[in-house]
Parts: C-alpha cells; structure tokens; sequence
C-alpha cells in the first residue's frame, strides 16, 4: 500500500519467534499483527487519558485510608 511508511522495530528473538507463529496461524502478515498492537495500545491509553480527564476533580483519598477501609471491609 502506498500509504504505508517503513521502519525498524527491534524485537526480542523470542517475541519475534512468537509473532512469526501466530501470523503463521492465523494467515495474516507481521505487519498486520504490528499494527493492530499498536493500535490496541493507543486505544488503551485513550481511554485511560480519558479517565484521568474526567475523574480529575474527584476528591482524593489517602491510600493508608484506603488501606484501612480494604481490612475492615475484610478485603485485605
């Protein structure tokens, strides 16, 4: 595709034997897998930017007191 730009990702021998079995697998390209990783992750982090964003105003609590709620709560 002509849109597509090039570049060099450096991947762990291990990952790398990974990915080649699962584009094997699965009958798509590496490249394919890379991108849709990539795109997976910039969602992830959306979505997350998103939170803060709009959990920003929320009064905070002290994590000790959180702490304290979990054991009373009998979660910790």
């Amino acid at each position: 595709m002509a849109t597509d730009t090039r570049t060099t990702v450096y991947l762990k021998r291990k990952v790398y034997r990974a990915l080649k079995a699962k584009a094997a697998s699965t009958d798509q390209i590496v490249s394919d897998l890379n991108n849709a990783a990539v795109l997976e992750a910039m969602r992830e982090d959306a979505i997350d930017r998103a939170a803060v964003t709009t959990r920003r105003k929320e009064p905070s609590r002290p994590f000790e007191k959180v702490i304290e709620d979990l054991k009373r709560d009998g979660l910790s």
